[in-house]
C-alpha cells in the first residue's frame, strides 16, 4: 500500500508505504524499490543510507527486514525542473492539422526530456515545430504515447486539448491499432501466434522489464512475413503498450529481436554483426484511429528507415543465392 503525503510548494514530496503479511521479511532497500519500480535501487539505497527512508520514524539500515504493521515513509528530495525549450531540430511530419502532428521518428531520437536527456529530444523539436502546443505545466506537451529510443516508426502528437482528451480515451480503452515490423533471432515455426504474458520490473535488473505472474497484462500478436536462414521477419500488433512489451515478448519465446542490447543473447548478436545492425530493428509501422473531431477512422503509416531496408535487402538477396546453389 502506498500513499502520498501532499507538502508545502518548498517541501520534498513524502511517501508512506505499508509493508503486507507478504512483506515480511524482506529487506528495506528491496521493497521500498518492489514498491516504487520507477525510482532506481541504487538511488533508494542512497535515500536510505542519508536517513531519507524512516521505518516508524527511525533510520534503519538497507538490510533492515521489514514488518506488516511498520510504516516505511520516503522522503524525495526536490526535483529540479528543466526549463522546457524549443529546439529546431529537423522532423520528418507524415500529417499535421490543428489537432495532430503525425511523425516519422528516427532511431536515436528520445521522445521526451527525462534524466540525462533534458534536450535533443522529440518534444524540444514539437515545441519548435508547433510553438501554440499546449504545455499547461507538463515536461511531455502532445506526448500520448512513446517509442523507445532506438526504435523508429510513426507517432502522434496531440496538439490540441481535444486531441489529447480525445486520443487518450483511444489508447485506454484499447481503441488504437499498433503495428510494427520486426526482425526476430532464428526461424520462428508458428505462422502467427498470440503472447499473453503480464509485463513488471526485473527485480534482478531494474532497467529492465520481464515477463512475471505479478505485472500488468499484455498482449502482442504476430504473423510471419518472410523467413530467414537464421531470422524471421514479424509482423506484430500489441493490444498493450507495456514498457518495451514487444522486445520482452519475442525475447520471453526464444526469439528475440536482433540487435537489441538488452534483451537480447549471444545468437542475437552475432546476426547483427553479421548484418552489421547496429540499433534494434523493430520499426512502427502504423497507427489507426479515430480523428479528434470528425470521429473518422484514419491510418497513419511510416515507411521504413534505410538501414532496416538495407537489411532486408542484404537478406533477401542470400536467400536468392541459396536458392540459386550459389
Amino acid at each position: 500500500m502506498i500513499s502520498i503525503i501532499p507538502q508545502g510548494e518548498d517541501q520534498q514530496e513524502l511517501i508512506e508505504l505499508f509493508p503486507q503479511r507478504e512483506h515480511l521479511g524482506t529487506r528495506l532497500d528491496k521493497y521500498v524499490a518492489d514498491e516504487l519500480p520507477e525510482l532506481s535501487r541504487t538511488y533508494l539505497q542512497q535515500l536510505i543510507t542519508d536517513g531519507s527512508v524512516l521505518v516508524d520514524g527511525l533510520v534503519r539500515r538497507p538490510s533492515f527486514k521489514v514488518t506488516p504493521g511498520e510504516v516505511v515513509t520516503v522522503e524525495l528530495p526536490e526535483v529540479e525542473e528543466t526549463e522546457l525549450l524549443a529546439e529546431d531540430i529537423p522532423l520528418d511530419v507524415v500529417y499535421e492539422d490543428a489537432d495532430i502532428l503525425m511523425i516519422n521518428k528516427p532511431a536515436g531520437l528520445v521522445v521526451h526530456p527525462a534524466a540525462g536527456h533534458s534536450h535533443g529530444t522529440l518534444v524540444n523539436a514539437v515545441l519548435y515545430h508547433a510553438p501554440e502546443i499546449s504545455i499547461q505545466g507538463s515536461t511531455r506537451p502532445g506526448i500520448i504515447h512513446r517509442l523507445d529510443k532506438d526504435t523508429s516508426g510513426i507517432m502522434v502528437i496531440a496538439k490540441s486539448d481535444r486531441a489529447q482528451t480525445t486520443l487518450v480515451e483511444q489508447w485506454q480503452a484499447r481503441q488504437v491499432e499498433k503495428k510494427y515490423l520486426a526482425l526476430v533471432t532464428g526461424v520462428v515455426e508458428e505462422d502467427s501466434a498470440t503472447i499473453d504474458a503480464p509485463i513488471g520490473r526485473s527485480s534482478a535488473n531494474r532497467q529492465q522489464m520481464t515477463t512475471t505472474r505479478s505485472g500488468r497484462d499484455a498482449v502482442t500478436h504476430f504473423i510471419v512475413v518472410e523467413r530467414f536462414s537464421d531470422c524471421t521477419l514479424l509482423d506484430v500488433t500489441i493490444e498493450t503498450g507495456r514498457t518495451h512489451q514487444i522486445r520482452v515478448h519475442l525475447a520471453f519465446i526464444g526469439h528475440p529481436v536482433v540487435a537489441d542490447g538488452l534483451y537480447g543473447n549471444k545468437v542475437s548478436a552475432r546476426v547483427a554483426e553479421r548484418l552489421d545492425l547496429h540499433r534494434q530493428f523493430l520499426h512502427a509501422q502504423s497507427l489507426s484511429f479515430a480523428m479528434p473531431g470528425s470521429g473518422e477512422k484514419r491510418t497513419f503509416a511510416a515507411p521504413l528507415p534505410a538501414d532496416l531496408q538495407h537489411v532486408l535487402d542484404q537478406l533477401r538477396e542470400e536467400s536468392a543465392d541459396a536458392n540459386n546453389g550459389v
